[in-house]
């Protein structure tokens, strides 16, 4: 029996907080497709953290939904997306992009994040080629903001991705999927203010920070936010009883109760991490958020995995792997300590190699 489930951050429900105003508000009628007070209120909540009462935001359910219906609607036919080689558009959507007709341009990285360098060049090794014409066109980059494997942004980093972006004449689109978990970082120096000022549309993910389901698209250039209600319905992203959507979001947001969840599960995986850094163990990459990539002997994960769920990530040797550790907004501490109980007992004396 799988004591602690730590493979991913959506494993529980919601929280109670939500599940309190959804019961409270159950049997009103209001009207739907996101027209209803709830969603207006958490607009205007959103707009307020954002500092821009002109961002249009908009609610669907679920993160390749939202990353489906906001990339489709940005570009044209014959245009592409630039995108991190490990961005969930590019490993863990089926091909979700590439079935509506437009290309994911991946690029390699060290660390899960785009550079401003690395945008630029793509742009003009399309840009001055010749043969341009016969190429996909680049039109929009997208990020992911902690990344797939937790790294973060810095705000210098998003200034000048934004910069160069609009200096190429490309969208940026920010996949906060796991925002909070972002936000509330130690060394994080972003907020949803600089986001918006930097982004061309981003969105706020609730479905794997305490939510239910449900993630808020903020889309602050005029251009995208053209007829996007038409392409959500024609994406089946309109949920019909759309009120669903905006009570969350304002259980979420009214009362930083969304980066208290955030600071909790960071605090939560900070404790593994130092748990693993004891016992000598070296990790994938260095994440100071709720992701967190041990490198472990198979035969350490495979006492571990009797009792304890994780993500393989990659193979690193014969004897060993990389594999993802994952708290949540809901994670117990008592659960953090019996894993690291564990572990210690499983590895004894030894140190990890």
């Amino acid at each position: 029996t799988t004591l602690f489930r730590s493979n991913c951050d959506y494993a529980e429900g919601a929280h109670e907080e939500i599940l309190k105003l959804m019961l409270e508000t159950n049997m009103e009628q209001t009207p739907g497709y996101g027209a209803d007070p709830y969603s207006e209120q958490a607009r205007d909540i959103i707009r307020e953290l954002c500092r821009n009462q002109e961002a249009e935001v908009q609610f669907l359910v679920g993160g390749t939904q939202t990353n489906l219906t906001v990339i489709s609607s940005a570009l044209r036919p014959h245009q592409c997306v630039i995108a991190p080689e490990t961005g969930h558009i590019n490993v863990h959507e089926t091909g979700a992009i590439e079935a509506c007709g437009h290309k994911v341009w991946s690029i390699p990285t060290e660390d899960g994040k785009l550079t401003a360098k690395q945008i630029w060049d793509a742009w003009e090794s399309h840009a001055v080629n010749e043969s341009y014409e016969h190429m996909v066109q680049p039109k929009m980059v997208y990020i992911s903001n902690p990344t797939e494997i937790g790294t973060i942004y810095s705000r210098q980093e998003l200034e000048e991705i934004s910069r160069t972006c609009r200096e190429c004449g490309l969208y940026l689109f920010m996949d906060g999927a796991r925002l909070a978990y972002a936000l509330t970082a130690k060394e994080n120096d972003l907020d949803l203010e600089k986001i918006a000022q930097c982004c061309d549309v981003f969105y706020i993910g609730g479905t794997k920070v305490g939510a239910l389901f449900g993630e808020a698209v903020v889309i602050t250039n005029d251009t995208l936010k053209e007829d996007f209600r038409y392409i959500m319905k024609q994406k089946g992203a309109m949920l019909a009883k759309g009120r669903l959507l905006g009570i969350q979001f304002i259980g979420l947001l009214k009362n930083d109760l969304y980066f208290q969840m955030g600071d909790h599960a960071n605090k939560m995986a900070m404790k593994l991490k130092a748990a693993f850094q004891e016992a000598g163990c070296t990790f994938l990459i260095d994440s100071p958020t709720n992701q967190q990539f041990p490198i472990l002997a198979d035969w350490i994960l495979k006492e571990l995995g009797e009792n304890y769920s994780y993500s393989y990530q990659e193979r690193i040797d014969e004897e060993h792997s990389a594999v993802r550790f994952c708290t949540s907004w809901a994670t117990k501490e008592e659960d953090v300590d019996s894993l690291i109980r564990d572990f210690q007992r499983i590895l004894g004396k030894n140190r990890c190699v």
